[in-house]
């Protein structure tokens, strides 16, 4: 049953979409200006790997500890706090005077970022419908986009990579101090009016018992949550979903060049229309789900993706692996905000901002593990294994959410 939710205030939205553009913006930056940075620094090109490596073990780690902290800290402090280590980091990137200072520094833009995106993800989950979480996702898109023309409108107008960071440091403190002024706007969860399904998994409350004496055994708790078989199903799926989504963006290029004979520009251009398609996906579908319900719509996109994948498999001309890309780009682009929105139905609750939080930091595990599993597939047998994994990995995905559903029925 989905929740039908009052409209979100338009000052929240707003800073929710704000919020995510900043999330893409450094990752759409360090591409563009890593070049003039490793110059500028006299390191190697290869070096970049660490600092992108020190950012995701924080961001993994501050994503999984903000589900468990939220509910202490509260999702406007929370969301001031982090976004105000995003802002010291970025200012730490445009002062950097050595690589290892840069390093520290991706530290904290990585604790800063995964707070952000598991605090906001997981008061979207109860305050946002369909159609505002997945235009909210879309806005991450969006600031990934962003990201390249900010570093290249700088560097074209013959300033230092410094100023790109300068600007979206200034940005991210802007936003911090906008976060701090509207703490109590963030308060009480879901606005006034929401209607929320029956929790599957509340703690049970003894007839004129008070929920305030429910005992602690019987209350939410950390080992309650970990104990959860659709915690760890759920946490599952979002690993899977996100190696889909990263592994069809980074190895789609050398597929249609190698495996299916395209030139290098055009084999770009579809790659580009893959991303589009995620982003066009999640404004359109954010309509449809809202209309049609979370469910069905997420079923059908996973449906989708699967016959996405099949597409790409196929030992066919090239443009059926095209199509393939935009039918997986389109089918894929709900999953991660409908997914976060039906936590709490799988879950209940009480446990869905932790689990949103572990759920985060599996999807970022997913992102940085598979895909690089799959570059080492394609490298030992062929650029052509690339379809039938991402068949396998989206059957595995279909099977994950089927049993996390049926983990979070409450017994009859």
């Amino acid at each position: 049953m989905s929740r039908t939710p009052a409209p979100p205030r338009p000052s929240l939205l707003l800073l929710a979409y704000l919020a995510f553009v900043s999330l893409g913006l450094p990752d759409g930056l360090i591409g563009v200006g890593w070049p003039s940075i490793r110059l500028d620094l006299d390191v190697p090109t290869e070096a970049v790997g660490v600092v992108l490596t020190a950012g995701t073990v924080a961001y993994l780690t501050s994503s999984v500890l903000a589900g468990f902290t939220l509910a202490r800290l509260g999702v406007g402090w929370l969301l001031a706090g982090s976004t105000l280590l995003a802002g010291v980091a970025l200012t730490g990137y445009a002062s950097t005077p050595a690589l290892a200072v840069m390093v520290g520094f991706a530290l904290v833009l990585g604790l800063g970022s995964g707070a952000i995106d598991a605090g906001l993800n997981a008061y979207a989950a109860a305050a946002f419908g369909p159609r505002h979480m997945n235009w909210m996702h879309a806005f991450f898109g969006l600031g990934v986009a962003i990201g390249p023309l900010i570093m290249t409108g700088v560097l074209g107008a013959g300033l230092s990579w410094r100023w790109g960071y300068a600007l979206v440091a200034a940005a991210q403190l802007a936003l911090a101090a906008a976060f701090a002024l509207t703490v109590r706007l963030w308060r009480g969860g879901p606005p006034a009016g929401a209607t929320l399904p029956p929790d599957p998994i509340a703690p049970q409350v003894v007839p004129g018992e008070s929920a305030e004496a429910v005992p602690a055994a019987r209350r939410s708790s950390i080992g309650a949550t970990l104990r959860l078989p659709a915690v760890w199903l759920g946490g599952a799926a979002f690993a899977v979903y996100v190696a889909i989504e990263v592994s069809t963006g980074l190895w789609a290029f050398l597929l249609l060049t190698e495996g299916r004979g395209l030139s290098a520009a055009v084999a770009g251009l579809c790659v580009s229309g893959y991303w589009g398609s995620l982003f066009v996906g999640r404004v359109v579908q954010g309509v449809v789900a809202e209309r049609l319900g979370s469910t069905r719509v997420l079923r059908g996109s996973l449906l989708g993706m699967a016959g996405g994948a099949v597409l790409i498999a196929l030992p066919a001309p090239g443009w059926v692996a095209v199509a393939g890309l935009l039918v997986v780009g389109f089918a894929a682009a709900p999953v991660f905000p409908l997914l976060t929105l039906t936590t709490a139905e799988r879950v209940g609750r009480d446990h869905a901002d932790r689990t949103i939080g572990l759920q985060i930091g599996a999807a970022g595990l997913g992102a940085a593990l598979v895909p690089a599993a799959v570059g080492v597939l394609l490298a030992r047998v062929s650029v052509a294994a690339l379809g039938p994994t991402l068949v396998v990995l989206a059957v595995a995905l279909i099977a994950l959410h089927a049993a996390g559903a049926r983990r979070a029925r409450p017994a009859s």
